[in-house]
């Protein structure tokens, strides 16, 4: 039988550690966080692998559960502090959604695909809400944001998201065409948005943010 709590352990120390993670609160917050609740039914036991997984139930086969380096990484450059406001993009069954809620942060979950919004629910509970609807529209409603994650690779700017900042709002994805796409720190300031790439990272493309889809911002 596999010790998850040591599987956490070994993904923090062996996988985050080494990988430019160094806010405390973020591996605390990966170390407690069970991932292996949030990964499709019987696939347990690859949890806690350096890959990216596949969820059931996403259109296209495009939802996924981002590696933990390249999720880390994104949520450490958003410097979520206790009581921020969040939202969570394409959150799928729910994860990075509860490591946000861990680090003390109000998060909103939003999620296009009603199977596996459902199944978010199911797992994050009443403490965090989830709502479904088109990923590119973000959640005016429960908006301004502090910080945005999207998770899943975007190629077209984010601008509908974007306008859902707070000033000095952040908004963190894996940003660009899949050969070079880049891990990307948007920072709002007025009515100027600022990009800085991070780290080279790849995501499968979320539908929403294509190229083909025809957005032009």
């Amino acid at each position: 039988m596999i010790d998850y709590a040591q599987a956490r352990r070994m993904m923090v120390d062996c996988q985050l550690r080494t990988f430019d993670v160094n806010d405390n609160a973020v591996l605390d917050a990966f170390d407690t966080v069970p991932r292996e609740t949030f990964v499709p039914k019987g696939r347990e036991p690859f949890a806690y692998i350096d890959q990216t997984l596949q969820l059931d139930g996403a259109n296209g086969g495009s939802r996924c559960l981002p590696a933990p380096m390249v999720l880390a990484r994104l949520v450490q450059a958003l410097k979520i502090r206790p009581d921020a406001k969040a939202l969570d993009v394409g959150t799928g069954t729910g994860y990075a959604a509860a490591v946000m809620a861990n680090l003390g942060a109000q998060v909103t979950a939003l999620e296009s695909v009603p199977d596996l919004a459902e199944k978010a629910r199911a797992k994050l509970g009443s403490s965090i809400q989830v709502i479904e609807g088109p990923l590119q529209a973000g959640a005016p409603e429960q908006g301004p944001f502090d910080v945005i994650l999207i998770n899943g690779r975007v190629e077209v700017r984010p601008q509908a998201l974007l306008e859902q900042l707070k000033d000095d709002g952040r908004l963190a994805c894996v940003f660009g065409p899949h050969r070079n796409a880049k891990a990307t720190l948007f920072v709002r300031a007025g009515n100027a948005f600022g990009a800085r790439p991070l780290f080279d990272a790849s995501l499968p493309i979320l539908d929403a943010f294509a190229t083909e889809v025809g957005f032009a911002f």
